[in-house]
């Protein structure tokens, strides 16, 4: 979904010219205040914002275009391109896919860094940062009760999103970006799924929750048990999920065999010699 992005531009005082511009959007990009898809403000309210002339902002904007930091859309302004970009290669996306060990193998990756950067976001956040997470379990607590398991899946993702901006470490925020987007790609098995495993909805909601009471109370410690917990919890499910899948294509088999008569009833499988009336022919 593309979003329109609020003022976040700063005058720029001194050095007017088509450099300060692009530092000054390069670093919002790479702190990750302007994300993929965010449309930028017209050429005249931008200019203006950074109190600069249309033709130095139209310079620069150029000049990020041809990075491929910000994408030109005809008639429908600039945008954000999409920096994070895809993780693999389509055949390895489809390899890894294939092959259940490469979940287990994305789940540990989570398990660590997520611990890490839940424990950092604890020091680290800011009151506006920690005005987000409120509002994010807020409105994750408002889809949960409305029980919308798209709204929750995304959600879900944007709530470990912020998280990554609350560590304040661009590398760090971009590697979870990077990973998520694998999971919202689908690579990997649909949060969906995990949703229709009794109490997983209410056990994921609770273990947010806890992450996001740990970081707005600045306990690192309590930050990195929480994310681990949850990680637990989702190699747990996981597991159960997939065997559950494989339970109900068992099943499916069996019940199909049936339904096809392909198992004979009990005197159907006597051979014509133990019935009894052969032999006294």
């Amino acid at each position: 979904m593309v979003t329109t992005v609020q003022p976040v531009f700063t005058t720029i005082d001194h050095g007017r010219t088509s450099d300060a511009v692009v530092r000054q959007i390069e670093s919002l990009i790479l702190e990750g205040v302007l994300r993929d898809g965010d449309r930028l403000p017209g050429e005249r309210d931008l200019a203006a914002s950074m109190n600069v002339s249309r033709p130095v902002l139209r310079e620069a904007l150029k000049a990020l275009e041809a990075r491929g930091l910000i994408v030109a859309r005809q008639g429908g302004g600039n945008y954000v391109a999409d920096v994070v970009g895809e993780v693999f290669s389509a055949p390895m996306r489809e390899l890894i896919a294939a092959h259940p060990k490469a979940t287990a193998d994305y789940l540990e990756y989570r398990r660590e860094i997520e611990a890490i950067t839940a424990e950092m976001a604890a020091r680290r956040s800011t009151s506006a940062d920690r005005q987000m997470i409120a509002s994010i379990i807020q409105r994750m607590e408002e889809v949960h009760a409305a029980g919308d398991f798209d709204a929750e899946a995304e959600i879900d993702v944007e709530f470990h999103n912020a998280v990554g901006e609350c560590a304040h470490n661009f590398i760090l925020l971009h590697s979870l970006r990077s990973c998520y987007r694998l999971l919202s790609d689908g690579v990997f098995q649909s949060r969906a799924k995990l949703y229709h495993l009794r109490g997983a909805r209410e056990a994921l909601l609770a273990q947010h929750r806890s992450i996001a009471g740990a970081i707005l109370a600045g306990d690192a410690a309590a930050a990195r048990e929480a994310a681990m917990a949850h990680i637990d919890f989702i190699i747990q499910a996981t597991a159960e999920s997939e065997r559950a899948d494989d339970w109900q294509r068992v099943a499916q088999l069996r019940l199909q065999h049936r339904l096809q008569g392909r198992t004979p009833s009990a005197p159907e499988a006597l051979s014509p010699g133990l019935g009894g009336e052969a032999d006294g022919e």
